[in-house]
């Protein structure tokens, strides 16, 4: 019989490690069961150990969220999450109409599981604006008068137009899941709210080819972790999160056509589904690359500065590359100016869209562009060789 080397919150089953974590006993009534336990999908004792310690340092931070009172959280006082009580299990309720606070518990419930505390934060801040706003109604008896003074508190709290787009949303997909959970065929007042969306949202500016140029010859001066993060992400045009959230494994730079892939971990989701991809590596970015597998050894991250904790912090990357940015270009310029100049660039060699829209995981609209694999390596690593 072999032996198998422990692991931290582990143990071993037919060779494969998997994670098991008794649950804290005042938290008992946020679970079904008095332990979390799931397959790690590794025989590797290193790799399990890596991948339990982020596991058990991810639910101590959720267990923290859960045991502390989100002082900042608008409505606190009038929001009754349904999967916290016994008044009405988020999965089954049994009235045929519910209040918002309660049907933020059913949104959550259903739709929020697997995913991110942002995604929860998101939807009881959102709903919680209305509650302070106007109150913690039947959902049936919002008017589109309680809309508009919604509307109008937001205003007020000083939020850009695209921060009130995406409370919006937020708030109708509650308010459109909730009524549908019930059975109710209702109108949704906060539907077709008019706002500025424009107001207090400053245009992001590509960077100029001789800007990028110049920050790229920097990278390669520099020659650390941070750079290899500008390099990487300035020659492939990935989000930032895409990039700091890689792990070693994503870096394929042993293939016949050296690429990336780009696809969801535990420790950083993807903004969308078709972000899922595979991009060449060319130019800066395959010299970043090379340089992350020549230098990173230990672990199991790209770039273990921006993931602790189990989680992805590209807030911090962001403030720390835009402030090293500033000196080299407009006032306007981000990180993210990366992304839209990379399109520029495959546009100005005639790149045809649908390939930019594979190469940046945007979605490409048509029913027949759903169908396939998309474009291979080969011809993608052209455009961009071309364009870089």
């Amino acid at each position: 019989m072999a032996e198998y080397k422990t692991a931290p919150h582990s143990f071993v089953k037919n060779g494969v490690y998997y994670f098991v974590r008794r649950v804290p006993r005042d938290l008992l009534h946020h679970y079904t069961s008095q332990k979390i336990s799931f397959s790690l999908r590794t025989r590797s004792a290193s790799v399990a150990t890596s991948r339990a310690l982020r596991a058990a340092q991810r639910l101590d931070e959720h267990w923290y969220f859960l045991r502390i009172n989100d002082c900042d959280l608008p409505g606190k006082h009038m929001l009754r999450l349904a999967q916290n009580t016994n008044a009405m299990p988020a999965s089954a309720p049994t009235a045929n109409t519910v209040k918002l606070s309660e049907a933020v518990g059913i949104y959550l419930g259903l739709k929020g599981q697997g995913r991110p505390d942002t995604f929860h934060r998101a939807a009881e801040r959102s709903c919680g604006y209305v509650l302070d706003a106007c109150g913690d109604k039947d959902i049936t008896a919002y008017t589109k008068a309680d809309a508009n003074t919604f509307r109008d508190s937001l205003i007020k709290r000083g939020l850009a137009g695209s921060s009130m787009t995406r409370v919006f949303g937020t708030v109708r997909s509650v308010f459109n899941f909730a009524s549908a959970e019930v059975g109710l065929d209702i109108p949704n007042p906060f539907s077709k709210v008019y706002y500025d969306r424009n107001s207090g949202v400053e245009e992001r500016e590509p960077l100029t080819l001789e800007a990028i140029r110049i920050l790229q010859n920097e990278c390669r001066k520099l020659d650390d972790d941070l750079r290899w993060l500008v390099a990487l992400v300035s020659d492939t045009g990935m989000r930032l999160a895409e990039a700091a959230g890689l792990s070693l494994e994503d870096l394929m730079l042993d293939a016949p056509i050296p690429h990336v892939v780009i696809q969801e971990h535990p420790w950083r989701r993807l903004k969308t589904a078709g972000s899922t991809r595979s991009v060449p590596l060319v130019g800066n970015a395959l010299w970043a690359a090379q340089r992350i597998r020549d230098n990173v050894k230990d672990g199991e991250y790209a770039f273990p500065r921006y993931n602790k904790n189990g989680q992805t912090n590209a807030n911090s990357a962001s403030a720390a590359l835009n402030k090293w940015m500033k000196p080299y270009v407009s006032n306007k310029a981000t990180m993210h100016g990366f992304r839209h100049s990379m399109r520029d660039r495959l546009r100005a060699v005639e790149c045809p869209a649908d390939i930019v829209d594979q190469i940046g995981g945007w979605q490409t609209e048509g029913v027949g562009h759903g169908y396939g694999r998309g474009y291979p390596l080969e011809v993608l690593g052209k455009w961009m060789r071309t364009a870089a």
